[in-house]
């Protein structure tokens, strides 16, 4: 089979296309062959050096997500069956083994059954950014530790960044789960965007006055925000409900300015899938599967996150796409559907 490796860390220069033997599932595991992989910012900081630490070094092959057909079944695994359409989860972290070859090996609970008329670009879509999503969403000591409709019935979210992988996973889950949804943009073209996601209102903060806009839009204020940019904080404190929530997804340093949390007694919450716990991690997974099997999660422009393809044989223009922040979601094509 083909793999892309890196064999050490670097820029995407460092990625090599080659052929490898054929993995076999132990028992307990998966086999998936790999039709869409799917490249994250995590993804490319790991290639580079700079990602989350888990302990395995290079030769590597990346990529977390991707969607794919059951390819074989290790022994004790009954419950799928070759053929069946899947998404996979956090393939390469802890293991040396991503999702950027034609073929994976996983244990059984990191592999994802879906319908057979969700879209593969769909599935690849469904691993870091909407688990990164779903966490966030349900943070609150007081909201549900797993979305469903009308879960949030009831709750505004504000949504900073709606055109990004994450941010549109966050606007698509909140509305199905019943939640007001607005959500921040840099332009025109990204509120087009986040619009078809599905955002009840969208405030390109380049041309308005974002906290004014909140005001407007939810006197009270949003129950929670989903955060991606930390310079946001005294913004996201100075229009959140009191008692809200403010999750950050999005690693640096900054200051907080704690009177002002502490007037609202807002809670701060930063959230990284890969290391939440299997509980949160097992409702994540279930609640994103429910929503993609029953047409509630799409991509594609129609739903504000545009598809862009590369060949597997491209993929180091695959990870630089990424780096250059690519508006959409930057998928390789690694075997024919």
């Amino acid at each position: 089979m083909r793999a892309a490796v890196f064999p050490e860390t670097g820029p995407a220069s460092v990625l090599r296309l080659v052929d490898r033997g054929l993995p076999l599932a132990a028992a307990g595991e998966v086999r998936v062959r790999i039709v869409l992989s799917a490249v994250n910012p995590t993804d490319t900081g790991t290639r580079a050096g700079r990602g989350v630490p888990d302990g395995v070094a290079p030769p590597r092959v990346p990529n977390q997500d991707g969607a794919g057909v059951v390819d074989a079944l290790g022994e004790g695994v009954s419950d799928l069956e070759p053929g069946d359409r899947v998404w996979v989860w956090d393939a390469g972290f802890g293991r040396a083994n991503g999702t950027a070859q034609e073929y994976v090996v996983l244990p059984r609970h990191q592999v994802v059954r879906m319908n057979d008329d969700v879209p593969f670009e769909v599935g690849a879509d469904l691993g870091i950014p909407a688990l990164t999503a779903h966490r966030c969403l349900t943070l609150a000591a007081d909201g549900p530790a797993r979305l469903a409709p009308g879960a949030l019935d009831g709750r505004t979210v504000l949504v900073a960044g709606g055109a990004g992988a994450v941010g549109n996973a966050a606007i698509q889950l909140a509305k199905w789960a019943g939640a007001t949804v607005l959500t921040t943009v840099s332009s025109k073209e990204k509120a087009a965007l986040a619009l078809a996601a599905g955002a009840d209102a969208v405030i390109d903060y380049r041309e308005e006055d974002v906290a004014a806009r909140v005001r407007e839009l939810s006197p009270g204020g949003p129950h929670v925000i989903v955060e991606v940019n930390t310079a946001n904080l005294d913004l996201d404190l100075d229009v959140i409900a009191p008692g809200g929530n403010i999750a950050i997804y999005v690693g640096g340093k900054f200051s907080v300015p704690s009177f002002k949390a502490m007037l609202k007694n807002v809670s701060l919450d930063f959230v990284l899938t890969y290391t939440t716990t299997p509980e949160e991690k097992a409702n994540a997974v279930a609640a994103v599967a429910e929503a993609a099997n029953t047409g509630a999660f799409r991509v594609g422009e129609e739903a504000g996150l545009p598809i862009i393809r590369f060949p597997l044989d491209r993929v180091a223009e695959a990870h630089e796409a990424v780096e250059n922040h690519a508006v959409g979601k930057v998928v390789i094509e690694v075997t024919a559907p």
